[in-house]
């Protein structure tokens, strides 16, 4: 049970930071959609636990000890490497969300042009990977309890002060922007996104174990546990819609809400894991590109950072929407891989018995 909660805690660390820490997300995922949007977080949940648990599985019956032969595994020799730049692509695209989204909480909670704030976590993750300060990316993974913490205090506080009624609420939900059309399609591609950037992290950890019924549930509780988290935040967001309508950052408004001190805890808390992800994201991505830590990827690290700058420059609900969107699409390419992969694990396992 211990190695599935280890599997299972990396998992939500993977999503937290570039899937719903802000509240942007889950506004233009789900909650725009109004009431309607419980059932998409229902279906999210469903299928997060879902790929968790194959991907999980995948490692633990390769015993993976690179993300490349769960990849390669799941897409065949030939479709294997698309599906690695494909990937390569989705979290190039987090860590450029992740640079407007420091720009976002610093202009919110502090004033700051978006573009310094920006410009500050770029130089942060930049320092960060060129000193391999792995002690700080420790001590941000460390954080992960607090901030679920915050959101808990956020879901007591907007249900138990709600100044409009459901209908109204409803009404103003539904007037915010939304990543799709369609309340399903949302859910989908929110998962999508999410299960792309962290495919490569769940088959390794579920290579860590040859116990294959602990990869599988550890990688089921881990989607269980972030269908969850998804499904309270969404609710906060709806209950306080008059409050987080229009905003950057929603969970950062309804800890202004609550109390000035509140809120700058939670912008520390979501620079600190916005800066977690930007660093995750962009270390992976210099690795698949220069396999040695060496003077190259150094140069590498550098370039991606600075046309990750530009490009957030774009602004982080723009970004939400129209970058994500596209990066989901993307990877529902990965999800049809890894479903047609379970069906030929279940054949195999027919096949022995």
């Amino acid at each position: 049970m211990k190695k599935s909660i280890q599997i299972a805690g990396t998992f939500v660390s993977l999503v937290v930071g570039a899937g719903f820490a802000s509240g942007q997300e889950i506004m233009q995922y789900f909650t725009s959609f109004g009431l309607v949007s419980v059932f998409g977080c229902i279906v999210a949940a469903i299928i997060f636990a879902f790929l968790g648990m194959t991907l999980a599985q995948i490692g633990s019956d390769l015993q993976t000890t690179s993300h490349k032969e769960g990849i390669h595994y799941i897409g065949g020799r030939a479709f294997g490497p698309v599906l690695d730049l494909l990937i390569s692509i989705v979290l190039f695209g987090i860590a450029i969300v992740m640079f407007a989204g420091a720009g976002a909480t610093f202009n919110q909670m502090y004033n700051m042009e978006p573009s310094f704030g920006s410009m500050l976590m770029t130089l942060a993750v930049v320092f960060t990977l060129l000193l391999n300060a792995n002690s700080i990316i420790n001590m941000i993974a460390a954080l992960m309890p607090y901030l679920l913490g915050v959101i808990f205090i956020l879901l007591i506080y907007s249900l138990f002060t709600v100044d409009y009624s459901i209908s109204e609420l409803n009404i103003l939900a539904k007037k915010q922007q939304s990543a799709s059309s369609h309340w399903l399609t949302s859910a989908v591609l929110y998962v999508s996104y999410n299960i792309a950037a962290g495919a490569a992290m769940l088959i390794l950890m579920g290579g860590t174990t040859k116990d294959r019924k602990a990869a599988r549930r550890g990688g089921a509780l881990g989607g269980g546990v972030l269908g969850l988290l998804i499904l309270l935040i969404n609710l906060a967001l709806f209950a306080k819609m008059d409050i987080v309508a229009g905003v950057d950052m929603p969970t950062l408004e309804l800890a202004k809400q609550i109390h000035p001190t509140v809120g700058n805890i939670m912008s520390i808390v979501l620079l600190a894991m916005i800066y977690s992800t930007a660093v995750g994201t962009l270390y992976i991505l210099a690795v698949r590109i220069v396999k040695k830590e060496n003077l190259m990827m150094k140069i590498i690290v550098i370039l991606l950072s600075l046309v990750g700058f530009a490009a957030s420059l774009i602004g982080f609900t723009t970004l939400v929407g129209k970058l994500y969107t596209i990066m989901g699409y993307l990877g529902m390419v990965l999800i049809v891989a890894i479903v047609l992969a379970q069906v030929r694990i279940l054949r195999t396992n027919k096949r022995k018995t």
